[in-house]
């Protein structure tokens, strides 16, 4: 009888991703999604205003907890080459403080990710936002071999805005959307990789990138 182990059902489970000594992204297991339940519990934005498109934190304390338990456990399920996102559990100083993904469709032709993330409420506006995105590009453009990433933020989410203009993006036109049922105006933007090379930015260790796991991206 053989015996599987779950580094070869879901390789993905053991990529980390360290920026500093103070903060490391990583896929989160089951303890890591309770923190980032915490994290949703307390809040995320101020109820007047969403900087989502899909507003999924307009529940209760308690709904916008379950909702991340469940959207995490559907991508756990759902990676594969031709699709897939992948989310780390934002780790400041011991403690889970948001999410920041990385995704793609066709990874393998296409060489495109887009990124999206959120962080508690209490834990914003200390820079961990633009590290946690430079962790997961540095990832895509320096060890996956993507050629462009994507973003996009409403025009009125001057935080999401300043945060992507900083990491390098230029605009790339706009998009409108709607959110609870009123319209809604983004900027959209993109980054190639010879921009982000010549940006220069600090160096983010990358551990458990292994052949599985780089198989399951399609790389």
């Amino acid at each position: 009888m053989s015996t599987l182990t779950w580094d070869e059902l879901f390789p993905l489970r053991s990529l980390r991703l360290r920026v500093a000594d103070d903060l490391e992204l990583r896929v989160p297991d089951d303890t890591d999604l309770l923190g980032l339940a915490a994290a949703a519990h307390e809040g995320i934005h101020d109820p007047s205003w969403t900087p989502f498109t899909q507003p999924w934190a307009d529940g209760s304390p308690l709904e916008r907890a379950r909702s991340v338990v469940q959207w995490q456990w559907r991508q756990r399920g759902a990676a594969a080459p031709e699709s897939w996102v992948v989310p780390f559990a934002v780790v400041r100083d011991g403690q889970v403080v948001g999410l920041q993904d990385l995704m793609a469709r066709d990874f393998a032709v296409r060489r495109e990710v887009g990124t999206g993330s959120w962080l508690g409420r209490r834990h914003q506006g200390r820079g961990t936002g633009y590290r946690a995105r430079l962790a997961v590009l540095s990832l895509a453009f320096d060890h996956l071999g993507a050629r462009t990433a994507v973003t996009e933020a409403w025009k009125d989410n001057a935080a999401s805005n300043r945060v992507t203009e900083k990491v390098g993006y230029a605009r790339d036109g706009e998009e409108v959307a709607v959110t609870r049922g009123q319209r809604r105006e983004g900027w959209r933007y993109r980054l190639t990789v010879e921009r982000w090379r010549a940006l220069g930015h600090p160096r983010v260790e990358v551990e458990g990138l292994t052949a599985a796991c780089r198989a399951q991206l399609g790389v």
